[in-house]
C-alpha cells in the first residue's frame, strides 16, 4: 500500500509522466523475482506451466481491451470533470490523494460486490476465480498492492489483519468452499467488509478449495442462465440476480442450497517437453508482441491497433487451445502460423527478425499441417478432469 500511496503522490507532486512507465516496468519485475521466492518458502515444485501462462493471458487480454477503448474511457472521464464536477480539490496536496485512495478503494469494495452479486458483472469477473491453485500468477490481471496477496507462503499479519486486505483473507475470498462464498471483497482495506457485514476469517478446520463450484459445459454464461428459464421475470433475474439464484430462491440464493466443495483432482493437461517448449517459444513471440503494441500503439492507425489485438486474441486462444490438447487445436495453429508466415516480415523491427520469424512460423506451419492430415503419429496425452465430490445436493 505504501508502494501505491508514494507512487501516486509523487507522479501529482512532480508531474512526470515517465514514472507511470517506470510503475509498470517495476510490476513486472516484481513478478519475476517474487514468484519464485513465494514458491520456495511454500515448499511446493512451482507454478504450472499451463496455469500460469493461462493467468499470464487473462492480464494481457485485460491490457489489450484497455489500449483500445484508454482513449474514449479518458475523453468520457474529461468530459463529465469538465461539465459536472462539484469541486476542485489542489492536485499538490499531499490530503487530497490521500482522501482519493480511501475513495477509490470504497468504490472498489462496492464494485467488487457488485461483481460478485451481479450475474451480468459475475461472468465478466468469474475468470479471475478459474484457476485452481493460489499463487502471485493469479494477481498479474489486478492491481499492484492485489499481486502480492495471491500467496499461501503467508500465514497471519498480526494487528494489520484488522485493517488490511491480507493473505489470509483473500484466500477466503478465492476458496470454492461453502464458508468462502461472497466474503473478503475488499481492495487494500478490510474495513469495508467488518463495517458491511461482509468479512469472513480463515480458518485451521477446513483446507481452502480454490476455483469455481463447479465447471459449466458452455463457455457462455448468459446462454447456461437463459436456457432454463421460461418467463422473462426469470431471464431478467438471471442476470441482475446473485450467480446462486435459482427460481424461488432470494437475490442471492439460499444458504441452504449452496454446493459445498470437497477435496478434489486439479484440471491438469500433461504434455511431454517439447510440446510445452514449443508453446513457450510461440508465447515469448507473442508477449514481444504484445509490449511492442504497447509501446507504439499512440502512433499507429485504428485498423493497425485492431489488427495487432486481433493477433494477440487469436494466439492466446489456440495457445490455450493447445495447453488443452483439444482436437481443433492442431488446425487452427496451422492456420494462425500461415496467416503469420505472409505478414510477420512487413511488421517485424528489423529485417533480420522478420525472416527468422517467418521460417519459425512457416517450419511450425507444416509440423501442424502433417500431424493434422495425419502424416505424423503424435502420441495423445493423459487429460486428467475434475472431479467433483459434494456434500450437499448439487442444483439442477
Amino acid at each position: 500500500m505504501a508502494v501505491e500511496y508514494s507512487f501516486v503522490n509523487s507522479t501529482a507532486t512532480s508531474g512526470l509522466s515517465e514514472l507511470v512507465s517506470d510503475h509498470l516496468k517495476g510490476v513486472g519485475r516484481m513478478f519475476y523475482i517474487h514468484s519464485p521466492q513465494d514458491t520456495m518458502l511454500e515448499g511446493k515444485p512451482g507454478i504450472r506451466l499451463n496455469d500460469g501462462i493461462t493467468s499470464i493471458s487473462h492480464g494481457l487480454l485485460q491490457e489489450c481491451g484497455r489500449i483500445v477503448w484508454r482513449g474514449a474511457e479518458s475523453y468520457l472521464y474529461t468530459w463529465i470533470y469538465t461539465h459536472y464536477r462539484l469541486i476542485d480539490l489542489p492536485w499538490d496536496n499531499t490530503i487530497t490523494w490521500y482522501a482519493a485512495a480511501l475513495g477509490v478503494d470504497f468504490c472498489y469494495y462496492w464494485m467488487h460486490r457488485a461483481c460478485h452479486e451481479v450475474h451480468l458483472l459475475w461472468a465478466q469477473h468469474q475468470v479471475h476465480h478459474t484457476s485452481e491453485d493460489f499463487n502471485m500468477g493469479i494477481g498479474i490481471r489486478h492491481y499492484l498492492y492485489m499481486f502480492w496477496i495471491h500467496t499461501e507462503s503467508i500465514k497471519t499479519l498480526g494487528p494489520l489483519e484488522y485493517v488490511l486486505n491480507t493473505p489470509s483473507h483473500h484466500r477466503v475470498h478465492h476458496g470454492s468452499n461453502k464458508y468462502c462464498l461472497d466474503v473478503n471483497y475488499g481492495g487494500v482495506l478490510i474495513i469495508w467488509d467488518r463495517l458491511f457485514g461482509t468479512f469472513r476469517p480463515e480458518t485451521d478446520k477446513v483446507e481452502i478449495i480454490y476455483g469455481l463450484i463447479y465447471n459449466q459445459p458452455s463457455f457462455n454464461p448468459l446462454y447456461l442462465q437463459y436456457r432454463s428459464f421460461n418467463n422473462w421475470g426469470d431471464k431478467f433475474r438471471a442476470v441482475f440476480w446473485g450467480p446462486s439464484w435459482e427460481p424461488g430462491t432470494s437475490r442471492l440464493g439460499e444458504e441452504e442450497l449452496k454446493v459445498d466443495v470437497e477435496k478434489r483432482d486439479k484440471y491438469d493437461v500433461h504434455l511431454p517437453a517439447w510440446w510445452n517448449l514449443y508453446l513457450v517459444s510461440h508465447y515469448s513471440i507473442v508477449l514481444y508482441g504484445f509490449f511492442e503494441l504497447a509501446g507504439r500503439h499512440m502512433g499507429m492507425t485504428p485498423i493497425s491497433v485492431l489488427i495487432f489485438v486481433f493477433y494477440i486474441i487469436a494466439s492466446l486462444t489456440v495457445i490455450g487451445m493447445l495447453f488443452d490438447n483439444s482436437k481443433y487445436a492442431p488446425l487452427l495453429e496451422v492456420i494462425r502460423c500461415s496467416a503469420l508466415a505472409f505478414v510477420t516480415r512487413s511488421l517485424a523491427t528489423s529485417p533480420g527478425l522478420g525472416t527468422a520469424l517467418q521460417t519459425f512460423y512457416v517450419a511450425s506451419a507444416m509440423f501442424w499441417a502433417l500431424n493434422t492430415l495425419k502424416l505424423l503419429e503424435i502420441k495423445k496425452f493423459q487429460t486428467v478432469t475434475l472431479k467433483f465430490s459434494y456434500i450437499s445436493t448439487t442444483l439442477t
